[in-house]
């Protein structure tokens, strides 16, 4: 008897793991070279690096962070100097997250270092099934955005 939905199942699992296996192969190569920040600051950092002036709640939204640890990588990544907290004129709840200079330095500093783990991996997989892979995982998001 064939259970229905298990297909399914087995991808979202192999996404999940694919997840945790780059987070590792990351996070390796952060320690490789010394970076001194971890994975999940440089998620916060790269979100702000694609867009800056966004409150917190969204931030923790964009990396999967639940506010309590997107607080405390907020305050790890101000005290390197990274980026810095104002409040939203619109509502002085909230607060908006910048970078300061030093956080965009960093960026730079990084990105050499992060793509030693794209452009290997590129090489190895390929281009073509990259794009694949890539088509196909937006199809899944768009039938899972719209149940």
């Amino acid at each position: 008897m064939m259970v229905e939905g298990v297909e399914f199942r087995e991808l979202m699992l192999q996404v999940v793991r694919t997840r945790m296996t780059f987070r590792r192969a990351m996070q390796q190569t952060l320690r490789k070279n010394k970076v001194g920040v971890t994975f999940e600051m440089l998620q916060v950092l790269s979100s702000l690096w694609h867009e800056q002036g966004i409150s917190q709640q969204i931030l923790a939204e964009r990396i999967a962070k639940d506010k309590a640890c997107l607080t405390n990588l907020m305050n790890n990544l101000e005290k390197k100097g990274y980026v810095c907290r104002k409040e939203d004129p619109n509502d002085r709840r909230n607060k908006l997250v910048f970078l300061t200079p030093e956080g965009e330095d960093f960026k730079e500093q990084i990105r050499p270092i992060l793509n030693q783990v794209y452009i290997s991996s590129e090489r190895i997989i390929g281009i073509e099934s990259i794009e694949t892979m890539l088509a196909e995982l937006k199809g899944v998001d768009d039938v899972l955005e719209n149940i």
